[in-house]
């Protein structure tokens, strides 16, 4: 689900397994009897919601990637760029060398 905004919902019975989010919010949101099984919802995506009886099962842990605000994407992209820009000295070198000295003695090197 992605940028899902759920305000003044009920959810009865209800089994929610695997769920990976971004963005996602529950706002004045009533959960009755609902499992959330593998998911990556947690506490601070419930907005003013009511939770009864409602069961969390191996939540998703560790690093998870989110792109809430736009710019998360572009900043990965752009650091990317960075990187590559950053191998082209080395691969400038390394051509110039290979067209002067060879490609048998560079590879023997």
């Amino acid at each position: 689900m992605k940028s899902v905004t759920f305000e003044d919902s009920l959810f009865e019975d209800c089994y929610f397994e695997d769920i990976t989010s971004s963005n996602t919010f529950f706002k004045n949101c009533t959960f009755i009897s609902t499992v959330f099984y593998n998911t990556d919802l947690f506490e601070y995506k419930f907005i003013n919601s009511r939770l009864v009886n409602s069961t969390f099962l191996h939540n998703k842990e560790g690093c998870q990637l989110d792109f809430s605000d736009d710019n998360n994407a572009y900043m990965i992209y752009f650091v990317s760029f960075l990187g590559t820009l950053a191998v082209l000295p080395g691969n400038i070198v390394s051509a110039l060398l290979m067209d002067k000295i060879g490609r048998l003695r560079m590879l023997g090197g």
